[in-house]
């Protein structure tokens, strides 16, 4: 059977006044396709991917059925399908809610020899189709969620890397090599954030720096400094954001200095730190 992008499977059947399907290009992982979609009548007709398919379901269920057999996906569970696997898919008792992503066979690949520190081990593979992964599935709809939004890469590219980090250990049962602490990488990439925080900086930029591969990176800075590089970037804008208020810039004139994508993206994110909005902030030290 000829492999299909998921947005071709979902064209070939329209949907209902009552579903929806929306489809983005994340940047980071080469523009990784991305749905989010509500299904209450559409059904799929068998398809395969070239890429992986790994998703979770918000509500509802969606049944399925593939080579390893009919299968449920509900509530809080998360789905995976390998390359090249037949499936279908459909509503099952009322319709179903879910966030799907479509990593490449290189990403996956890439990601299992730097999370297993080996090169021999071929091509992931996931047995189970459906799992439940509390601590993935809350992890996977923040990556989702945060890849959609598109106001902040980095954020959106680590939060996906550690989710696919996590599955490749959890679910792909690859093994998982526990790094070390490196003071001297971890503080290079720290003088990077504090000096350049207002740049849009990669994740990928950011191992470069550190000299060491993505998931090194982020588990040994979060090892050393209690929180992952994009958290220190946000603290260290917020921090700036903060010196600037206090000068009578105006929240709008931050945002842009601070490197948030708007006024809104800082709002939020000064708001979530600090307990009130820039504004608010401003207003207390005018003059």
């Amino acid at each position: 059977m000829d492999t299909v992008t998921q947005e071709q499977a979902v064209a070939a059947t329209p949907l209902a006044r009552d579903e929806r399907a929306r489809f983005f290009a994340a940047a980071p992982f080469g523009g990784l396709e991305c749905l989010t979609a509500t299904f209450r009548s559409h059904r799929y007709a068998p398809h395969a991917h070239e890429t992986y398919a790994v998703g979770a379901v918000l509500a509802g269920c969606e049944t399925f059925s593939s080579r390893r057999g009919r299968g449920y996906a509900g509530p809080g569970e998360l789905v995976f399908m390998n390359p090249h696997e037949v499936h279908d898919g459909a509503p099952y008792d009322g319709g179903y809610a879910y966030r799907m992503s479509y990593p490449s066979i290189e990403t996956l690949s890439t990601i299992a020899v730097e999370v297993s520190g080996r090169s021999n081990l071929g091509t992931p593979y996931f047995p189970e189709p459906v799992v439940r992964d509390p601590a993935g599935f809350s992890l996977f709809v923040e990556a989702h969620l945060a890849l959609q939004e598109g106001d902040d890469a980095l954020k959106g590219a680590e939060l996906l890397y550690r989710f696919l980090s996590l599955a490749v250990v959890r679910h792909a049962r690859l093994p998982a090599h526990e790094p070390g602490r490196e003071h001297g990488p971890v503080a290079r990439v720290r003088t990077l954030l504090a000096e350049r925080f207002a740049e849009p900086l990669t994740l990928e930029e950011l191992a470069a720096e550190a000299g060491l591969s993505r998931h090194h990176l982020i588990r040994a800075f979060a090892r050393e400094t209690g929180m992952t590089p994009h958290a220190f970037l946000v603290n260290r804008r917020i921090n700036a954001a903060e010196a600037l208020l206090r000068t009578g810039l105006s929240p709008a004139e931050v945002a842009q200095a601070t490197g948030f994508a708007d006024q809104s993206h800082l709002t939020r994110a000064f708001k979530a730190r600090r307990g009130v909005t820039p504004g608010a902030y401003r207003m207390a030290f005018a003059r």
